[in-house]
């Protein structure tokens, strides 16, 4: 998938429109729109705030690799406060998230 590809599947995904994207971005929505297209590619600072925007990380965004799974920033953000975490409370927050994974698994089992 190419970059123009990978903005405007996201930017659908989270119902965001160009006009949005690029108020956030500070370009117009026809630059948007030609970097959905592959016209252009933005510059590294536009294409780090897009993917800001859409909540992705850049290496994704800009990466050929379609192996590569969306990143999730907010999630990403968590990780890393997690990580700051006592081994203790470390431990506790894995099992409560094991536990719901387990869960929301057999709900689904069941459904």
């Amino acid at each position: 998938m190419t970059l123009g590809q990978k903005i405007t599947k996201i930017r659908k995904e989270k119902k965001l429109s160009q006009v949005d994207i690029a108020s956030y971005v500070g370009v117009s929505r026809d630059a948007i729109s030609k970097y959905e297209r592959d016209d252009i590619v933005p510059s590294v600072e536009n294409a780090k705030m897009i993917a800001k925007v859409l909540g992705v990380s850049l290496d994704y965004l800009v990466s050929e690799d379609d192996s590569l799974e969306v990143v999730d920033v907010e999630m990403l953000n968590r990780m890393r406060e997690i990580q700051r975490l006592t081994d203790d409370d470390k431990t506790t927050v894995i099992k409560i998230i094991d536990a719901f994974i387990r869960d929301t698994k057999t709900k689904k089992a069941y459904a």
